[in-house]
């Protein structure tokens, strides 16, 4: 049983394909991808601003003439899919050029291409043996699996991020109103000492 495990494994891992990354885009700042997509092969996008200012980018897409397939603006998270009409380059462009001083953290999913099948008797009239059905419910399930910690990643890095600058607020909360108290309580201690201050000075001038 653990020998059909580690196979499925190293099935799925061999079929698998596409881009998934993670990128710093600085402010006033475009990155761009690049692929080479043949004429009609389906290509997904999927991307999701983790961390940064108001969690915003701007996302457009080009066919190799340059023509607009795609174009938003300040989105935290989208999904795209097109079927090429052309072979040539596709060009995935993200931008921060509206924010001045913040950057952001991008996930990006990009994924091309039908997926090959598991097993090559797959497309065939022969029936699947029990260890070749058992790979592909495995290779199934192992598919939701990482969809699902991918889902948990990115949500829990947007949570940590959130959290730091929450952290971070308090902290200089904490710092202004400790500052503040301080100031106040040397005017009052000031204040007092002026008053008795005043009262000495009556006091010697009257005698």
């Amino acid at each position: 049983m653990l020998f059909l495990g580690l196979s499925c494994l190293l099935l799925h891992v061999f079929v698998a394909f596409g881009t998934e990354l993670t990128f710093e885009l600085s402010d006033n700042e475009k990155q761009c991808f690049y692929e080479d997509i043949q004429k009609d092969v389906k290509f997904e996008m999927d991307f999701q601003v983790i961390a940064g200012g108001n969690y915003d980018v701007d996302c457009f897409v080009t066919d190799p003439q340059n023509n607009v397939l795609y174009n938003e603006k300040k989105k935290q998270y989208d999904s795209f899919s097109h079927t090429a009409t052309m072979s040539g380059v596709y060009k995935v462009c993200f931008g921060n050029e509206f924010s001045t001083y913040t950057h952001k953290t991008v996930y990006l999913d990009f994924r091309h291409g039908d997926e090959k099948p598991l097993i090559e008797t797959m497309g065939g009239t022969s029936p699947l043996t029990q260890m070749e059905s058992s790979c592909v419910s495995i290779h199934e399930v192992l598919k939701v699996v990482a969809d699902s910690q991918t889902w948990y990643r990115l949500r829990e890095a947007h949570d940590r991020t959130s959290a730091e600058h929450l952290h971070l607020r308090v902290t200089y909360w904490s710092i202004g109103e400790t500052v503040l108290l301080f100031v106040i309580g040397v005017g009052q201690v000031m204040m007092l000492r002026s008053f008795f201050s005043e009262k000495k000075g009556s006091v010697a001038a009257t005698t």
